[in-house]
């Protein structure tokens, strides 16, 4: 294999040139927006090699990351060259113009040229004219990679929502209809909403404290954007805590925090995040609060409050998604989510944090404590103490699994399920619904 230097491809001796080979993928990615780099190869394309390991890796990795701006997040991986090991970073970046420290280039030929401050103006005209968001950019997915069951739910649901007045009739008809194509190829968006094949991913856990040095579960969920919406909002209600009340002869289930808050969190998580960050969504379950993450920084210029108090309108990353989900309901009104949440738990006397962070946007709900009222006082009578506590935590929490059980208590999962067999030889408590999702009901 003959590798040339050229417009989009720079070689270099070895990672002693990692300097120049950074200024060298910010003046590539002004100009094509994808390059690579080879380490171990010299300029007239003969290979000598460049010895890979961890460290060289994250040496390469953090020169990059400090920098290079706006960030990218290259691939690092090894390549055979005529017998020699060398090593290969491939790039790519839609947010020129970028710096390499301090300073923009753009690449003419094989070599690297400072650009002027006219020619940054007219990248930055060219940005704006063009739309450079991530969402309006062609995918390179493919209209069977579409979900056309998913594609026919929306338009059912966006039907009844009386915010769309026409049916499926064809795929390539109502994603051009919804603004989702560009000619005959599919834009991001398309892909993030309806795509089977996709990158977006959540990630959920439990934690048993209020770090996150000890998870009692963890799981990665990856799919399109509705089946993400889906998946958070069940998981995070199975996992919460909810009390029953009785009014005549109806059981009410009432969530420890606000499912209508949750929801619009969990929509504004994936509505507003920056979806060119190769990271994921995040939920974590703490035994005191519940954190809703998203990848997508808040406006620098302004404040949650801003928002919460309605004093300004919304501001859209990804407004192709956000009118998708507007029109089947899941958005009531632009630039009102954070209030709406911030009410719901107000009215639920629920605490809420809206944080800025570095890295992202964060929901903080604190969750109600847990106190032992004498729920079941008068029942206990006569039973272990450990079984007193089960039936205390099961009366405040319906849905708390076995393993939740264990750790609260302090002893192990076999002990717990002996405990529960004699309850329920004592007609004390029973299991109702399915063993995943189903809940405990006290006699």
């Amino acid at each position: 294999m003959k590798v040339k230097e050229s417009e989009k491809v720079e070689l270099k001796r070895s990672t002693s040139e990692l300097k120049q080979a950074i200024v060298s993928m910010a003046a590539i990615l002004n100009k094509h927006r994808e390059g690579k780099v080879y380490f171990g190869i010299r300029n007239d394309g003969t290979a000598v090699g460049q010895v890979l390991n961890d460290k060289t890796i994250r040496d390469i990795s953090q020169a990059i990351n400090a920098n290079i701006e706006p960030k990218i997040y290259p691939e690092i991986f090894p390549q055979k060259i005529k017998g020699k090991s060398c090593i290969v970073l491939r790039f790519e970046g839609t947010e020129a113009p970028y710096f390499a420290f301090g300073r923009a280039y753009i690449r003419v030929g094989d070599e690297n040229r400072q650009l002027s401050a006219n020619e940054l103006e007219k990248i930055f005209l060219r940005k704006d004219k063009e739309g450079s968001r991530w969402e309006s950019q062609i995918s390179s997915r493919s209209f069977q990679d579409v979900n056309i069951k998913t594609v026919k739910e929306f338009i059912k649901k966006a039907n009844e929502a009386r915010r769309l007045n026409y049916k499926f009739d064809n795929l390539k008809n109502i994603l051009s209809k919804l603004g989702l194509l560009k000619g005959q190829k599919l834009l991001r968006a398309a892909e993030i909403l309806f795509c089977k094949r996709n990158t977006l991913e959540m990630q959920a856990a439990v934690f048993a404290g209020n770090d996150k040095v000890t998870f009692l579960d963890i799981q990665q969920f990856r799919g399109d954007l509705f089946f993400l919406l889906e998946k958070a909002e069940t998981y995070i209600k199975e996992h919460m805590n909810w009390r029953v009340e009785i009014a005549g002869l109806e059981r009410q289930e009432i969530p420890e925090v606000p499912i209508s808050a949750v929801r619009e969190a969990l929509v504004n998580s994936f509505c507003h995040r920056d979806y060119s960050e190769p990271k994921s969504n995040e939920i974590a379950i703490f035994k005191n609060r519940i954190e809703i993450y998203n990848p997508g920084q808040f406006p620098k210029e302004y404040t949650p409050e801003d928002f919460i108090k309605g004093k300004e309108r919304s501001i859209l990353r990804n407004p192709l998604i956000a009118g998708v989900l507007y029109l089947k309901s899941d958005i009531e009104k632009w630039g009102s989510g954070l209030k709406r949440i911030h009410d719901s738990c107000q009215e639920a006397k629920v605490g809420i944090k809206f944080r800025k962070l570095k890295s992202g946007f964060l929901v903080i709900f604190y969750r109600q404590e847990i106190r032992s009222q004498g729920l079941v006082k008068g029942l206990a009578e006569g039973l272990a103490e450990s079984q007193q506590k089960i039936l205390e935590l099961m009366k405040q929490n319906p849905r708390i699994s076995k393993k939740e059980l264990s750790l609260k208590i302090g002893i192990s999962t076999t002990a717990i399920d002996k405990n529960i067999i004699m309850l329920k030889k004592k007609k004390m408590i029973r299991r109702k619904g399915p063993a995943k999702g189903g809940y405990w009901e006290i006699i």
